[in-house]
């Protein structure tokens, strides 16, 4: 199996993705081949250890920051974002891995790769930690604009995900809302509620906020804008409440104490929370297989992203979808809009 990835993606240049690409490529047995400018990549490649790495480096002589925009994206052509999923779309490799600007990865590898045929518009999903497992959340920034006919196609997709990555049997479906009550919500939140509910998904009504990480649901279906705020705001309240538990403990002695003594089990805590572990977000519903990774991603996290388009490529969820989401979607929901 080859595997694509960004060496040019991410907040901390290439070192940390040529890193991850060598530990998954030992790790995972696979071949990775690395994008990006050549020249620095060869110079990562002096300074690190790459023997028993099956590593291969594909030129791409320009590189997308992450804050760039569209008219960048277009532009570019031989951005290494773009080089990526092109070798996806010739078949050169089994998948495309970047933790670069994710608006870019989204737009380029919807244009170069394509929709699967029945998908409206692919969606990125992320897995969450729960109180006991893990949970899908779908969308999480692909697309700011929906409609209820999308918001049901990332449910089926997310169903599939569920079934086919994880082995959860009929996995509980939640919709994203400001209350549980079927009354409450926006005309999108209450319209996809009625489609939900007359389907045969195994839909549990509205989830807040708060049930992101509840666990009551194992698919929560969002438009993109709400799906991200809610990402990002949670990924802030942790980063704040672990500065401020650092900042306590120090300042007292037996604080300190008791936070040595406690300190295995809220490193476990800790790893279960922890971006790194999950990899990356999932752009289901493309022709082909990418994973979004955090910009802040070091390398344990490139090799999880690489090891999920792993899963992903030998599980053949975008295949299941392709075959799925006609059927299902008509299956599902009785409800025309």
């Amino acid at each position: 199996m080859k595997v694509a990835i960004d060496a040019m993606g991410g907040d901390f240049g290439p070192r940390i993705v040529v890193e991850g690409a060598i530990k998954a490529s030992r790790e995972y047995k696979l071949e990775v081949i690395l994008v990006g400018v050549e020249d620095l990549i060869k110079k990562e490649f002096k300074s690190i250890n790459h023997s028993n790495a099956k590593i291969t480096i594909v030129n791409a002589p320009e590189a997308i920051g992450m804050g760039e925009g569209l008219l960048s994206f277009r532009r570019k052509k031989r951005s290494s974002i773009r080089v990526g999923a092109q070798l996806v779309k010739e078949g050169e490799a089994e998948a495309f891995v970047s933790t670069g600007n994710t608006a870019a990865v989204v737009y380029i590898s919807k244009q170069i790769l394509g929709a699967l045929k029945g998908v409206e518009k692919p969606a990125l999903s992320l897995l969450v930690p729960t109180r006991n497992n893990l949970t899908l959340l779908i969308d999480v920034g692909a697309n700011v604009n929906c409609r209820p006919s999308h918001l049901e196609q990332f449910a089926v997709m997310g169903h599939i995900f569920m079934e086919s990555i994880l082995g959860r049997k009929n996995p509980r479906i939640g919709l994203m809302s400001i209350g549980e009550e079927e009354s409450k919500g926006n005309e999108l939140t209450k319209e996809t509620y009625d489609r939900l509910r007359a389907s045969s998904l195994n839909f549990v009504g509205n989830v807040e906020g708060k049930d992101i990480y509840s666990g009551k649901a194992d698919v929560i279906v969002s438009d993109g804008f709400t799906g991200n705020v809610a990402l990002k705001v949670s990924e802030g309240v942790i980063e704040t409440i672990f500065y401020m538990a650092r900042t306590e403990i120090m300042k007292n002695f037996f604080a300190k104490i008791g936070f040595f003594l406690m300190k295995r089990n809220l490193k476990k805590i800790y790893k279960k929370i922890d971006y790194t572990e999950y990899g990356g977000a999932q752009l289901l519903g493309i022709n082909g297989v990418c994973i979004v990774g955090h910009g802040c991603s070091n390398p344990i996290a490139v090799k999880n992203a690489v090891g999920l388009a792993r899963d992903f490529v030998t599980s053949k969820v975008q295949e299941k979808i392709q075959k799925e989401i006609g059927k299902l979607s008509h299956n599902f929901s009785k409800v025309k809009g």
